[in-house]
């Protein structure tokens, strides 16, 4: 990989190379959505399949048809409905767990990488992934609790204020800033992620040793690319909702389903890219020779006697 590239175009070109990876999790998480809001749909179907009151959901959302939907005594509790889409939830993360470095190996790969070699890396990676999220969660959970516990004592601080700008620039700032450190965070451990398989590491502190070096000598580059990508999600993001808004009328449930299918989709897409770029950044850092400081030694020869 020339060393001239851009890692955010680099990363782009390796995600386009292997789009199968983002239609699988695609697919996956589509198949469990919809296994999560089979027990929501059944309770729906049940009562507005013979009420007038279908008619106010239908064309339009009707928050007061919706939460008296959600209250009728037929529809039964609330959690008993949202617990399938929590329970499918959990299982697409572990799948994503489970399947992570196989990806990271395709996309490490200049062939197309056989499907013996994908899932021999997912079970061989599989625990070492569990105990490398579990040093993630304590370490951005830590910083997380610490950064918002100072951004509320500042608000709280300004709201005693006359001016009565401040606390919003105050938490504008501060969720900035809870937004930069978690996202070094994440390269951190992407980095991390990328070490264990590409070098096949079973010493997870050694990974996240090595994703830590990398990620202090090359900071910039690497917080940049991802913030791009970030504020593309974000584009796609409104984009989607402003589409959604503009051209699908409210009783067209399967223009609803398109956009809101391909807006999850390239913000999957999105996610699948700072990975990519991760890998580009970490085969390119393994391919670059080493300059080594070579300075000229001054000899003092001894005089020749003839």
């Amino acid at each position: 990989m020339n060393g001239q590239t851009n890692l955010v175009s680099a990363g782009a070109g390796i995600a386009g190379r292997n789009k199968r990876y983002i239609v699988w999790f695609y697919l996956l998480n589509l198949i469990f959505a919809h296994l999560g809001a089979a027990v929501f749909n059944d309770k729906a179907h049940g009562i507005l399949d013979h009420s007038l009151y279908a008619d106010k959901l239908l064309h339009g959302l009707n928050v007061g048809v919706l939460v008296e939907l959600l209250a009728r005594p037929e529809f039964g509790a609330l959690h008993s409905s949202a617990q399938p889409a929590m329970i499918f939830a959990v299982l697409f993360f572990l799948a994503s767990l489970l399947f992570m470095p196989g990806v990271l190996l395709g996309y490490a790969s200049h062939h197309r990488l056989p499907g013996d070699e994908f899932y021999r890396a997912c079970g061989r990676n599989v625990w070492r992934f569990v105990r490398l999220l579990l040093c993630f969660v304590v370490i951005a959970g830590m910083f997380a609790g610490i950064l918002f516990g100072v951004q509320n004592a500042l608000i709280d601080a300004a709201d005693q204020t006359s001016n009565e700008r401040l606390p919003f620039f105050i938490q504008l700032a501060g969720t900035t800033i809870v937004f930069l450190v978690l996202t070094v965070i994440r390269i951190w451990f992407d980095l991390a992620q990328t070490d264990l398989v590409l070098r096949d590491q079973p010493a997870v502190r050694k990974s996240v040793a090595s994703g830590f070096r990398k990620m202090r000598r090359n900071l910039g580059r690497l917080l940049v690319g991802y913030v791009v990508i970030a504020i593309v999600a974000l584009a796609v993001l409104v984009g989607g909702i402003l589409l959604w808004h503009s051209i699908v009328p409210p009783s067209s449930v399967a223009g609803a389903f398109i956009i809101g299918e391909a807006t999850l989709l390239l913000l999957l897409a999105t996610r699948f890219w700072q990975r990519a770029t991760a890998v580009a950044f970490y085969v390119r850092d393994l391919t670059e020779p080493v300059v080594e400081d070579v300075r000229p030694i001054l000899a003092f020869a001894a005089p020749v006697v003839p």
